[in-house]
């Protein structure tokens, strides 16, 4: 039998009670402890501490491997600094390029095939939801400024992801739009009739294609058979068209519709209307940089004359040309205005002049809200760096920019 000196073992722990076994056929020494009541108590305490580390490392290590497959934290590494998370979904429609835009609210409920962009507007690449469970991934959220409540309740809550940008969509007039607070400083982008906007949408006069026929002149001159009309909703006596027409119907006949005179217009009666009538009234509610609406482009494509009253006639005549309608401020009075209208209600051949633009251009109208959302897409899968707008209430609402 072989002896080994286990004398060193017992020194290790002189002050506890143990005694020393001799394992021969291992060849070392083994300490059996018999410890007091005091240090047994200290070696629990101490066993359930490592235990403890031990457990919480493993479920550390367990979350850390599920985070990274399922979530997109700022702190990954991607091909661009401005690049979303790999996208994991079963969908055929999205796929690793594509660019995801959120859709937080249907601008006044008005849906569209979400899948059209393409076919429409020739813009691949786009993948339109309005699923909010993909907000984390969404490259582009639409934010259509109408449906954001006071207190801003209804917007995203989760923090913005760094590669996101918020789209600020809205077309009224800065007169007629409610100015929240706590928006200034919120928006990547802007969606907006105004030239100087990021994203520009609007209608436009585009260059006619030669094989174009009009389908509308000279055919439209024999179903005129009043002379000027006005289709109003929206009655405010402060604003100044009222008081524009209140002393131009003292000169000249003014046939009246809509609901502001209990005489509402379903869409075909709206359309006869503005080809039945020779003037009509474009009168818009507010003077605003770039405001025109479809009070002047629906009777430019009808057939009738627009006589204007908003933006100065040189902000007109960046749209369209200057001889396809009549300014209000190109007279000194309502009268003189309307005297001007019965004097072209008797000259064809001088009347026919407003209409030598549809030889060479076309209205082109808007296809709300599809065709904002995607360009919207198409700017921001184009435009994959940091941006943000930092004065929206300055550059929307102050007058003096105007």
């Amino acid at each position: 039998m072989k002896h080994y000196n286990c004398l060193k073992v017992l020194n290790q722990c002189p002050e506890i009670d143990h005694r020393v076994v001799l394992l021969e056929h291992q060849e070392r020494c083994v300490t059996v402890f018999r410890p007091s009541p005091d240090h047994r108590l200290s070696i629990m305490f101490q066993q359930s501490a490592n235990w403890i580390c031990v457990i919480s490392v493993g479920l550390n290590l367990f979350f850390l491997k599920q985070n990274y497959y399922t979530s997109s934290w700022p702190t990954r590494i991607f091909k661009s600094p401005f690049e979303a998370p790999p996208m994991h979904s079963t969908d055929p429609q999205l796929s690793k390029n594509s660019t995801i835009i959120l859709i937080w609210f249907w601008p006044f409920g008005k849906h569209f095939d979400l899948t059209s962009c393409k076919s429409v507007f020739n813009i691949e690449g786009c993948y339109l939801t309005d699923d909010r469970a993909l907000y984390s991934k969404a490259h582009g959220v639409i934010i259509h400024h109408r449906d954001i409540k006071w207190d801003l309740s209804n917007l995203p809550s989760q923090p913005r992801p760094f590669f996101q940008k918020w789209v600020w969509m809205h077309f009224e007039s800065p007169n007629n739009t409610p100015k929240i607070p706590g928006l200034s400083n919120l928006f990547n982008v802007t969606l907006n009739y105004r030239q100087d906007a990021d994203i520009t949408i609007r209608e436009q006069m585009i260059i006619k294609s030669p094989d174009t026929e009009d389908e509308i002149f000279p055919k439209v001159l024999k179903k005129k058979d009043k002379q000027v009309c006005w289709i109003v909703s929206n009655w405010n006596e402060q604003h100044d068209r009222v008081t524009y027409y209140k002393e131009l119907k003292q000169h000249i006949t003014i046939d009246t519709y809509g609901h502001a005179f209990q005489k509402p217009l379903k869409r075909e009666e709206y359309d006869n209307v503005l080809t039945s009538c020779k003037f009509y009234l474009a009168f818009e509610n507010t003077k605003s940089k770039d405001y025109m609406t479809e009070k002047l482009y629906n009777p430019l494509t009808k057939g009738s004359i627009p006589v204007v009253l908003g933006s100065p006639r040189y902000i007109y005549e960046r749209f369209i040309p200057g001889d396809a309608f009549i300014h209000v401020d190109d007279f000194p009075s309502p009268k003189d205005l309307a005297q001007h209208l019965l004097s072209l209600d008797k000259n064809e051949v001088e009347y026919k002049k407003y209409f030598q633009w549809r030889k060479l251009y076309e209205v082109k109208h808007v296809d709300f809200p599809r065709e904002h959302v995607c360009y919207a897409c198409d700017y921001i899968r184009r435009k994959n760096n940091h941006q943000v707008f930092t004065n929206l209430y300055d550059w929307y609402w102050d007058h003096t920019n105007e």
